[in-house]
């Protein structure tokens, strides 16, 4: 048999097992893709496993690989993923519909957020911050189909004791519901001149207890921009110091809830209180149309100013909005490195809607209203699957364009720390080489002492072409082939709907090609390497 011809389908369905000649060939096929594609340490399935499968029952690992959940996929539009679950059990519908990043700014993992939400053990339906209003929206849809149904809680339900409670937080900073605190040391800009961005790379100094490691995220807990909340209690009409519990409708507004997008709930409560066309637009909105082309553009500001002269109730207006939600960033350092210390590399948001400037809320909150010596709320949100081979003699190749060579700075300060002797190659880009090089000192200095054994860059704003990291990829292609089959495990960082696909359809070109395989067989090739931990992601 060639070499490059695929390894028989093995027998895991016994022949005592009560399925057709057909329905046996097809199971063993379908089970043989959950498991090495060479069969390697397969036992055939016992009778009674097999009709408990066939039955309906998750296959043993289908749960808690991508196998079992084809919709497992960022890159896929929420209407792909929900088409793909349409045949499934609710609670596999319930994960389909979160964004299938494993971000953690939940609090969970997809799979493990939507199993709470199906179990009841998890009341608050919007913490799904990459999925947004459609993810929002569809959790919403399938809830109602549980028993008895969550709605969009703006919190957990207060337990009746608060010492047990207390008792069943997580360790404190190390989840979302029990953040510590983190003193900011300093920032310092990462682009230089003639730039089209704003980039900064910011240190904070961590509480006594907190540690994290290389491949993890940082959450903070952002404010609002006081001139934004000032402007929403123009548009809304109420006073400042309007008593919200025990706090100012002003306080909230600063530090409790999204000023943007505007919910549908908001929607909701503006159709209560007007008539007419105006009742209708609200009502169509609060149903997720869109009648005037403008819904994308619609923040918690402008959605008050496209209803001009509504007055909701305060406390009904804070009722209706989302809460403030953590941000998460990947972590640029390594605690080998600098114990105590932690760093972040954050792209400013800022973009023109109409006339007026719309503010990322974290990232310039860091930028702008954030200064050393500041303290803020903050947590370690362990990685799902991304971290540094356990054995260090193991190549690594890390693709991280732009903002998304932040945890590869921190895999080279760990290897530089522990003495890894495994080869690192590393392709960064990003628009032009003469101001948007992020830690040019640092990698040509790791390059030529050696600890970078191959440093590939893409600029696509140097020249009439416009250059990538997945060109550059097939540029050396050969050589990457040669790598992988090193046993190199590949990381992947940075924007999900784009680069990331990007990406991974130039390594399956790169597999096929030098690896002479057909398509399929290179699609294989990827998959099993992302089944085995050798392509890995934390994208967003």
């Amino acid at each position: 048999m060639s070499q490059n011809m695929p390894p028989p389908i093995p027998t895991l369905i016994p022949d005592t097992a009560p399925f057709s000649e057909e329905q046996r060939a097809w199971l063993n096929g379908f089970f043989a893709g959950l498991v090495s594609l060479d069969g390697s340490g397969v036992t055939a399935l016992s009778s009674e496993q097999a009709a408990a499968l066939l039955g309906g029952g998750p296959a043993p690992g289908a749960d808690d690989d991508d196998g079992g959940a084809p919709w497992h996929d960022q890159t896929l539009p929420i209407a792909e993923r929900m088409q793909l679950a349409d045949d499934k059990p609710l609670r596999w519908k319930l994960m389909a519909a979160m964004a299938q990043q494993d971000c953690g700014q939940c609090g969970y993992d997809c799979k493990n957020y939507s199993a709470a939400i199906f179990e009841g053990k998890e009341q608050r339906l919007n913490l799904c911050a990459p999925g947004g209003k459609d993810t929002a929206r569809m959790v919403k849809t399938l809830a109602e189909q549980i028993g008895s149904a969550p709605t969009l809680d703006k919190a957990p339900p207060l337990a009746v004791d608060a010492a047990a409670a207390a008792a069943a937080l997580p360790p404190r900073g190390t989840s979302r519901d029990n953040p510590a605190t983190a003193k900011v040391l300093s920032r310092r800009k990462l682009n230089k001149g003639g730039s089209e961005k704003e980039t900064w790379h910011i240190e904070f100094e961590l509480e006594e207890g907190l540690s994290y490691e290389a491949g993890d995220s940082f959450g903070l807990f952002p404010t609002n921009d006081p001139v934004l909340v000032d402007l929403v209690l123009k548009a809304l009409g109420a006073p400042a110091t309007f008593p919200i519990g025990d706090r100012t409708l002003r306080e909230v507004l600063i530090d409790g809830v999204s000023l943007s997008p505007a919910p549908d709930m908001l929607f909701q409560l503006i159709s209560y209180i007007t008539g007419g066309d105006k009742r209708k637009k609200a009502r169509a909105l609060a149903n997720g149309e869109d009648p005037d082309g403008d819904a994308a553009t619609l923040d918690v500001l402008a959605a008050l100013e496209k209803f001009p002269g509504i007055r909701p109730d305060p406390e009904a207006f804070v009722e209706a909005l989302d809460p403030l939600q953590p941000r998460l960033y990947s972590i640029s350092s390594s605690p080998k490195t600098l114990p105590g210390r932690l760093s972040l590399t954050v792209d400013c948001v800022r973009y023109i809607i109409g006339k007026r400037q719309r503010l990322g809320v974290c990232s310039t909150g860091l930028a702008e209203r954030v200064t050393p010596g500041d303290s803020v709320r903050v947590y370690v949100q362990k990685a799902h699957n991304f971290a540094l081979p356990a054995d260090p003699n193991q190549p690594v190749i890390m693709i991280g364009p732009g903002t998304g060579v932040a945890p590869f700075r921190a895999f080279l300060h760990e290897r530089q720390a522990t003495q890894a002797p495994g080869k690192n190659w590393l392709f960064f880009g990003h628009q032009r080489s003469a101001c948007d090089f992020f830690y040019d000192d640092e990698l040509n200095a790791m390059k030529r002492a050696g600890l970078l054994t191959r440093l590939s860059l893409a600029w696509s704003r140097d020249s009439g072409e416009k250059i990538y990291v997945q060109d550059r990829m097939r540029e050396v292609g050969r050589d990457l082939w040669s790598w992988l089959t090193e046993g190199a495990t590949i990381y992947v960082c940075g924007d999900a709907k784009r680069m990331a696909k990007d990406v991974e359809l130039a390594l399956v070109d790169i597999v096929a090609q030098h690896g002479a395989r057909s398509a399929a067989e290179a699609t294989a090739f990827v998959s099993e390497l992302k089944k085995h931990g050798r392509y890995q992601q934390d994208v967003y």
